[in-house]
């Protein structure tokens, strides 16, 4: 579609050769609403499935058509028509399923965190390089409609020199989803905002220094963060803003964002907040800077895909692309731990009240 000057795409092309077969570990919700409708969709080969609860692995196997149903994760590995092993597991069991699927040869498409803390982390992305496989991290936003449309816009030059780029969103989030999240000590920055991150990144690259403010809200039953403001400092004119609150009672809810550089500005709201999990498309509008001087009426950009699931498939196809281009996947480990750094660097700079360089986190 064109946009202004500039030809846009929100659809997410496969590669010549899609047809891997898929092994899933962990088949919870997230897998069966969002990774699966998007493999569907896109007629990919899942071959078999594996969960520590059976019956969760047998319901979705008959959901979705799965082959077969492994007993163990030793069994989902040796079988050889699985070729990528799709992870999708809490966080602080990752490192355990990586060391099994890199000793079997298998290439992976990790959850999001990677872990818990920056150690395991860069261990799992070592791993996969000795054994010589591919990893990708499931950080999808990148390929939501309205990220990856304006993607295509900074990088084209619409908007010029970026000076200020902001997500916002002020939710309900459904946090009682995911009953475990009640007990992880860092919640919002590295089970939501992890996305703005990484998209942030995509967009601008990675920021100079981070200041981040985190509280809680009154009452609730998690031990981590509700709530997130984090500015990054960039050299140059360019700042960023990510300011997340969860707990908005009311009827009016919002969740949006705004790009902004020297002759145009892209805006536009994440549909999916809007009644999570269901979601509806992104919304993206472009405003020029005209030759005059005056700003261009603003261009309503017609988007139809939705973050759940659409976006799923792009990781699932940058790994492909990159197992037979020997290529690296668009979130590969080794970018994924520059957004792990400056998650951390977030903590870190709430923790000790000052501004953060991301080099500063270590394994």
């Amino acid at each position: 579609m064109k946009v202004g000057n500039y030809e846009v795409s929100e659809t997410v092309p496969l590669p010549p050769k899609s047809d891997y077969g898929i092994g899933l570990v962990g088949c919870g919700g997230i897998v069966n609403y969002a990774h699966l409708p998007a493999y569907r969709a896109n007629n990919l080969n899942v071959v078999a499935c594996f969960d520590v609860n059976r019956e969760a692995a047998e319901q979705t196997a008959r959901e979705y058509n799965i082959p077969k149903v492994a007993a163990s994760l030793a069994e989902l590995l040796a079988d050889p028509a699985v070729e990528i092993v799709d992870i999708a597991v809490p966080a602080q069991h990752q490192l355990s399923v990586v060391e099994q699927v890199a000793a079997a040869g298998k290439h992976m498409l990790c959850q999001k965190p990677l872990s818990t803390n920056f150690r395991d982390a860069a261990r799992i992305v070592e791993i996969a390089r000795q054994a010589g496989v591919k990893l990708a991290v499931n950080q999808q936003m990148r390929w939501d409609a309205g990220i990856r449309v304006a993607r295509q816009l900074i990088s084209a030059g619409a908007i010029g020199e970026p000076v200020d780029g902001r997500i916002q969103v002020n939710v309900k989030t459904p946090w009682d989803m995911w009953p475990w999240l009640a007990a992880i000590p860092q919640m919002e920055v590295m089970y939501h905002s992890i996305h703005y991150i990484d998209s942030l990144r995509f967009l601008f690259g990675d920021p100079q220094r981070v200041s981040s403010f985190h509280a809680k809200y009154p009452g609730q039953k998690a031990i981590g963060e509700s709530k997130t403001l984090s500015v990054w400092e960039y050299p140059g004119a360019l700042q960023v803003l990510i300011d997340s609150f969860h707990a908005n009672w009311s009827d009016e809810v919002s969740a949006i964002f705004r790009f902004t550089g020297t002759v145009g500005i892209i805006k536009g709201t994440i549909g999916l907040l809007y009644d999570y999990p269901n979601g509806r498309p992104d919304t993206l509008a472009y405003q020029a800077l005209g030759e005059d001087g005056q700003p261009e009426p603003w261009q309503e950009v017609p988007l139809t895909k939705k973050w759940i699931p659409d976006a799923f498939i792009g990781p699932m196809a940058s790994l492909m692309e990159a197992i037979q281009t020997a290529a690296e996947a668009i979130t590969s480990g080794a970018d994924n731990l520059r957004t792990f750094q400056v998650a951390q660097a977030e903590y870190r700079s709430a923790a000790e009240h000052r501004a953060v360089e991301p080099g500063e986190i270590v394994p």
